[in-house]
């Protein structure tokens, strides 16, 4: 089976790196591409396992080298997905999965055009304001522009191939694994089908000449 990205996004707040976490507890064929950003770490981050961390000279040369399948300006800090991770885990054999917003994957498909899209909508919006005021970490000016900017993703949703409701953790998280099963046995991404088919298709011909001489 060919390995493939998938992309998680949803709002600020709507779940999409705790259900990534989730899928990689659950799945080993399953891995994570670890981003960029010139945010400072939230407590509790490690470098290189949540995200390496830059300063914006730094990101911006990444930039110009072209080490970015997409980047993206999140609230006044920049995001980016390094081309290296995403190849690596893809070379391991297992999917990538991702959780960037929607800018970042409009860009994303463009290296990439065999991912498969996944957005993460809240139940309703005041669990989504529920989530953001929980964490503690918003202004009001800063809620603002996030609640802004989720008006603005979800009105993308079309570009996604599928949708699925995060109002109970372990559900969504199986709703997504199902997809990732799913999409496996595409016919394009099964390894060698034609060959398999036709050797089956062989052995059939074969047994059906043995019983009509018989």
């Amino acid at each position: 089976m060919k390995s493939f990205p998938v992309i998680l996004s949803a709002p600020s707040g709507g779940g999409k790196t705790t259900i990534a976490r989730e899928l990689l507890k659950r799945r080993k064929d399953v891995g994570y591409s670890v981003s960029c950003t010139t945010r400072p770490p939230r407590e509790g981050e490690v470098e290189g396992r949540d995200y390496y961390f830059v300063n914006t000279a730094e990101f911006a040369a990444a930039r110009e080298r072209g080490d970015f399948a997409e980047f993206a300006d999140v609230h006044g800090r920049m995001y980016g997905t390094l081309r290296r991770e995403v190849d690596r885990v893809l070379g391991e054999g297992r999917h990538v999965v991702m959780d960037i917003d929607v800018q970042g994957a409009r860009q994303f498909i463009g290296a990439y055009p065999d991912s498969v899209l996944i957005f993460v909508l809240p139940p309703d919006a005041q669990v989504l304001l529920d989530r953001l005021r929980t964490r503690g970490t918003e202004d009001e000016d800063s809620l603002a522009r996030r609640l802004k900017s989720a008006a603005a993703e979800l009105r993308s949703v079309g570009l996604y191939h599928y949708v699925v409701i995060n109002d109970d953790l372990d559900r969504t998280v199986n709703a997504v694994s199902g997809i990732v099963s799913s999409e496996g046995s595409r016919f394009e991404r099964v390894s060698d089908l034609e060959d398999r088919v036709g050797v089956l298709v062989s052995n059939l011909e074969a047994e059906l000449a043995n019983m009509n001489r018989s």
